[in-house]
């Protein structure tokens, strides 16, 4: 009798433990308020006219993506890279040059589904070797190189007219448009960045749980225990770098069908710092971090410039906000609003388990 209880029993809590590892993977799926933001964002079109879909929460979650690159290089890697704008921003220059555009000089006039794919592999490879050289320091000097890589790329851009036309950069760059629909039409390309941008999430959760991200990890932490194990840090590396800028890509491709042109004013070094301060406000160690970060710096950045003129500021100075606010997210939490957000809940809680803290019936 025993035996067939405990052969009963066997399924059950095997289930049980399936369940129990699906929780600790994916603990959004568990959580209410994750759910009520999916579907807020899936029945956005319904609630916000195109100016909001597209100039406000389209460019966050693209902002969003490209920042979510830098998080995982450095949360789950201890590298702080500020050449994901960079990246993006090749690969957005790679769909022009490859694609359809008003500068039918520069352009080769391919198909979308032929140039997107060789823009990506091409920023993915240029995102790869960027890495392979700032793998190889540490600390402020990581950054100093992926620093000076997009500042070198940034000026690039800026002279060269044969491939990048220069600082006038290349304009009305083709869309796709396939099955009778075009894809650049504001709810149709809102559902596009935001399939895209679920993709990208969800991609860097499983990859941080899985063995490569666990390992990752450990390098972060201890690099020569790692090493000492059998490891190959630097290969590690190097490949975070490949997924990182593979991410950061497809942010890119996103941006330059939102614009529809793409200049060196769009890779310039302040716009790869905007994406480090996107990134450090919403929080560095979780991948939802970087599109609450996107969300504060994007609509700072629309609405900013019209409150300071009404108050009798210069409206120009809108980045002052912007800084303060980085200023003080920083200076309350290390791990931005993500950080913010913990504190308060662990200190709800703390006073709701005091005796007399609970609601009393």
């Amino acid at each position: 009798m025993s035996l067939l209880q405990s052969t009963q029993l066997r399924p059950d809590a095997s289930a049980s433990a399936a369940r129990r590892a699906f929780i600790r993977a994916w603990p959004e799926f568990q959580n209410p308020v994750a759910w009520l933001v999916a579907l807020i964002l899936v029945i956005m079109p319904l609630i916000a006219n195109g100016f909001f879909l597209i100039e406000i929460f389209g460019t966050t979650l693209i902002l969003g993506i490209i920042a979510l690159s830098l998080m995982f290089l450095a949360g789950y890697g201890g590298m702080v890279s500020l050449m994901q704008l960079t990246i993006a921003g090749f690969a957005g220059y790679m769909v022009a040059v490859f694609g359809v555009s008003a500068n039918t000089n520069i352009s080769l006039g391919w198909p979308w589904w032929l140039a997107t794919p060789m823009a990506l592999a091409l920023a993915t490879l240029f995102g790869t070797l960027g890495g392979a050289l700032a793998v190889r320091t540490e600390g402020i000097y990581t950054i100093m190189i992926t620093l000076a890589i997009g500042a070198a790329f940034y000026y690039f851009t800026n002279q060269n007219w044969a491939i990048f036309n220069g600082h006038t950069g290349i304009n009305t760059v083709a869309t796709p448009q396939f099955w009778g629909v075009d894809w650049r039409s504001d709810i149709a390309f809102y559902y596009v960045i935001l399939g895209v941008a679920a993709i990208c999430y969800f991609a860097v959760q499983y990859v941080s749980r899985a063995p490569f991200g666990l390992a990752l990890q450990g390098v972060r932490d201890n690099a020569r225990r790692m090493a000492a194990l059998g490891f190959n840090t630097n290969a590690h590396r190097i490949a975070a770098y490949a997924f990182a800028s593979f991410v950061a890509a497809l942010g890119g491709v996103l941006q330059v069908w939102n614009y529809r042109q793409i200049s060196p004013g769009s890779v310039s070094v302040g716009a790869c710092i905007d994406i480090l301060i996107i990134a450090i406000v919403g929080g560095i160690t979780r991948p939802i971090g970087p599109f609450i970060g996107a969300l504060i710096f994007v609509l700072l950045r629309t609405f900013a410039l019209d409150f300071l003129v009404k108050v009798g500021l210069d409206g120009n100075r809108f980045r002052l906000l912007i800084g303060l606010g980085f200023l003080a997210i920083v200076f309350w939490s290390s791990d931005g609003v993500i950080g913010l957000w913990e504190r308060w809940r662990r200190r709800d809680a703390s006073a709701g388990a005091r005796p007399g803290g609970g609601r009393h019936g």
